[in-house]
């Protein structure tokens, strides 16, 4: 789906109650909006994007596009969302845009990060090391770690030319652009379409090899690694206790598996369910499972507390929900990682990488570089 303008945007507000406040203000926007779906599909009639901050207290996104074009299983659709008269219901198809020029943004300048490597470096030997010696308070066996990189343009960088080249790199991942928050996550948070539901769990890197025979040795490597599966581990067993009470079957895969991208391979576990009846709605799910082991560590208030005191770094809405739901309460949500911040000529990259017992400091740095060059791909060109 690609929307854009803004017939509504929606309150969220903060702290604990931000995914129910969030709820109410659809549903009190759909209580009063007609709406005519001859399609009735997810993704088709009123529809809200969304980006969440990592914090409860920091600001987030909910917003009705005033249009939207759609594509799903062969389907193709169009949906004008505006006032009575708005001369785009009667013909939606007149709401789409002509072709304008991509602007380029020219040379791309770095200009330092919230945090110097070397500072970085050592906070994760800190948290390596509380992790060893279980010190106070309630044992951590995982928390994740993230750095950023700012870079700056002489021209404003323009959104559907980081987007393209986002999908022409990375086709099997989610492509985002919601609010000024750009980016391409292999990671579904959750996935709902009625009483069924699904998550994608990653969590264990590898770098992808020079040709063929490297890059299946270095998976077999990963697959075999005790350090990336004591990382995993905790990720898949966070989003199974999410579900605990709400599911009326629940499948998760015995192994994981390598989910192979241009720049990286990750472990991965696919987890589907079957709710129980009354299903909860998809931002009900988004409360129970963010944030994820994958993107916080284990157990969760242990590691927020550890990523307050070393990370250093205001995440804003990475490693958060993002995506879109209707009022139904169906939608998909990922985890907002290969990410940018982007206001004007200036961005903000983000990376992060899962730190276990076993983990090496310089290990850990050289996986985030890994995975800060999805997003640097994208703005250098």
């Amino acid at each position: 789906m690609v929307g854009w303008g803004e017939a509504a945007r929606l309150p969220v507000g903060t702290g604990p109650g931000r995914f129910d406040a969030a709820r109410d203000s659809l549903a009190g926007l759909a209580a009063y909006t007609p709406v005519d779906d001859p399609l009735d599909r997810p993704g088709t009639g009123l529809v809200a994007t969304t980006s969440w901050a990592f914090e409860d207290d920091g600001p987030s996104v909910l917003s009705v596009p005033a249009t939207v074009v759609g594509s799903r299983g062969g389907q193709r659709w169009v949906t004008a969302i505006g006032p009575p008269g708005d001369p785009r219901l009667e013909d939606p198809s007149a709401a789409l845009p002509g072709p304008a020029p991509v602007r380029p943004h020219g040379r791309v300048r770095y200009a330092g990060a919230s945090q110097s490597e070397l500072a970085w470096l050592d906070a994760v030997a800190r948290a390596t090391a509380e992790i060893r010696d279980h010190a106070g308070g309630e044992p951590l066996t995982k928390v994740v770690l993230a750095r950023d990189r700012v870079v700056w343009a002489r021209e404003p960088f323009d959104t559907r030319l980081l987007l393209q080249r986002l999908a022409d790199r990375f086709p099997s991942c989610f492509v985002f652009a919601i609010d000024g928050l750009v980016g391409a996550t292999p990671e579904l948070l959750i996935g709902r379409d009625g009483r069924s539901a699904r998550s994608l769990v990653l969590a264990g890197t590898a770098p992808r090899g020079r040709d063929e025979v490297e890059d299946a040795e270095l998976g077999a490597r990963l697959l075999a690694s005790a350090k990336d599966r004591d990382e995993h581990r905790p990720s898949v067993d966070s989003v199974r206790e999410a579900f605990d009470g709400i599911a009326e079957d629940l499948a998760v895969d015995p192994e994981p598996w390598l989910l192979r991208l241009a720049n990286v391979q990750h472990l991965a576990t696919d987890v589907r369910v079957h709710l129980r009846e009354p299903a909860p709605d998809l931002l009900e799910l988004a409360a129970r499972l963010h944030p994820p082991a994958a993107v916080c560590g284990s157990p969760r208030d242990a590691a927020r507390a550890t990523i307050r005191r070393l990370e250093q770094l205001d995440r804003g809405r990475y490693a958060a929900p993002v995506g879109w739901v209707d009022p139904s309460g169906d939608g998909e949500l990922g985890i907002a990682l290969r990410c940018a911040e982007v206001d004007g000529a200036r961005a903000r990259l983000f990376a992060g990488a899962g730190i276990v017992a076993g983990s090496l400091p310089e290990a850990e740095l050289e996986e985030t570089r890994h995975k800060l060059r999805a997003m640097q791909s994208a703005i250098e060109g």
